[in-house]
């Protein structure tokens, strides 16, 4: 998967976001984001979903360029799956029912072949017999996991995650983590906004730092951990890998 900024620039308000941004990267299947809370991870990866447009500037994403029309921007969201951190499912819906639903009335699937997918999506994420419980009744990990399998029972192109550990707690932190982690060996590039240093370390292909909307550094895994060659990425690394 390749993606290209060229002079990416998002504000909120008198905030500025995101401030020139360059970066053209390629990688097999997953890029982490990591950096300071603020710096611009979250916002970045709105607009790579399609959900925010930018100031100025351009993505492109494996050599098409986002646009910017509510109707290009509907077509282009249409073919990505995205995760936040807050689930995004309907409490009134059951776990089945909350798959089927963006099958059906977004992708225009007869009801007959969007429960045989979500049923197929559930199983893939040991969530079977959970599958008429309502979010409520869920455990955080197993709601992620239900966010996780919606997204993925669309066939994206590609996943967006969205710091999906954040509300949990360590034990389904490491359960939500084995399932992104399984993703890989789906074929599907992932892009993902993540405080978990192990797992970005061990995990992605590249790692890319987003601090005061800029990407000061970018690199493999292992080789961005080991050596950063920025001080802000030296300083960042030290505070956080203290204890």
């Amino acid at each position: 998967m390749r993606i290209e900024l060229h002079n990416l620039s998002k504000s909120f308000g008198t905030t500025h976001v995101l401030v020139g941004v360059n970066l053209d990267i390629t990688f097999a299947h997953t890029l982490a984001l990591v950096g300071p809370s603020g710096g611009g991870k979250s916002t970045l990866l709105r607009l790579l979903a399609g959900l925010d447009v930018p100031d100025s500037g351009s993505i492109r994403v494996d050599g098409v360029e986002i646009g910017s029309s509510e109707s290009a921007l509907r077509t282009y969201r249409r073919e990505i799956g995205v995760v936040f951190q807050a689930y995004n499912l309907f409490p009134h819906l059951t776990a089945l029912q909350n798959v089927i639903l963006p099958l059906i009335h977004v992708h225009g699937l007869a009801p007959e072949q969007a429960e045989t997918r979500a049923r197929a999506v559930l199983d893939r994420f040991q969530l079977s017999d959970h599958s008429g419980k309502q979010p409520g009744q869920l455990s955080g990990g197993q709601r992620q996991r239900v966010a996780i399998a919606r997204a993925l029972a669309i066939d994206p192109k590609f996943l967006l995650l969205d710091e999906p550990t954040s509300a949990l707690d360590p034990e389904m932190t490491a359960e939500v983590l084995d399932v992104i982690a399984e993703l890989r060996e789906s074929g599907k590039p992932l892009v993902l906004v993540t405080h978990e240093m192990g797992f970005a370390r061990h995990t992605a292909d590249l790692v890319a730092f987003v601090a005061g909307g800029k990407i000061p550094e970018h690199g493999p895994g292992e080789a961005f951990f080991e050596s950063p060659s920025s001080p802000e990425v030296r300083r960042f690394l030290e505070k956080i890998l203290k204890y």
